[in-house]
């Protein structure tokens, strides 16, 4: 079976979203563009770190380019984007690694999702694939300011299933919360 590269340069829509009640949700990435729709299904945790990671690789490239890059320092308002995710919503597949990149000639985040592949049960290791016969793929391209918003709405999308602290109503981190109008209080 030879590798899907799903890719979208620039889409129209790029988002995560979910289905479902927290502590019950199903997270997804999803593309569209054109008509065309792409969705792949991950955890809460991948949308957390890709989202977080978004806004460093963003920081660093702006910083990089001493201010000059197309990348705004937040998501700018007007292009937010809080409708639900696309329908039909059909998962193309399950991620399992994801990889960034900030491509300086053409101003623009690389985001890349790669299929799960499951260890072989015969030798214990991954699979070694070729560009042709590896696993599924979606890559997308996004301006400074779509990444930005793509970044907001995933933060925001993660911290809704958190309880508010009842100090500052901000979400409570698995870990613990430092609330800031509580003298240091930890929960």
């Amino acid at each position: 079976m030879s590798r899907q590269v799903h890719f979208f340069d620039q889409p129209e829509r790029f988002v995560a979203g979910t289905v479902g009640q927290p502590g019950a949700r199903a997270f997804y990435l999803q593309a569209s563009s054109r008509g065309r729709i792409t969705s792949v299904l991950l955890e809460k945790t991948q949308v957390a770190a890709l989202a977080e990671r978004v806004e460093e690789v963003l920081d660093e490239a702006l910083r990089r380019s001493g201010g000059e890059a197309a990348i705004p320092a937040v998501a700018p308002v007007e292009l937010l984007d809080t409708a639900p995710l696309d329908l039909p919503l059909e998962q193309e597949f399950r991620v399992g690694t994801m990889a960034l990149a900030w491509d300086a000639r053409d101003e623009c985040l690389v985001v890349e999702a790669q299929a799960y592949v499951e260890e072989s049960e015969e030798e214990n290791e991954a699979e070694v694939f070729d560009d042709e016969n590896g696993p599924d793929l979606l890559r997308v391209r996004l301006s400074g300011a779509m990444a930005r918003v793509f970044a907001k709405r995933a933060l925001d999308l993660v911290a809704a299933g958190r309880k508010p602290c009842p100090f500052c109503n901000l979400p409570l981190d698995p870990e613990g919360h430092l609330c800031p109008r509580a003298n240091g209080y930890r929960r």
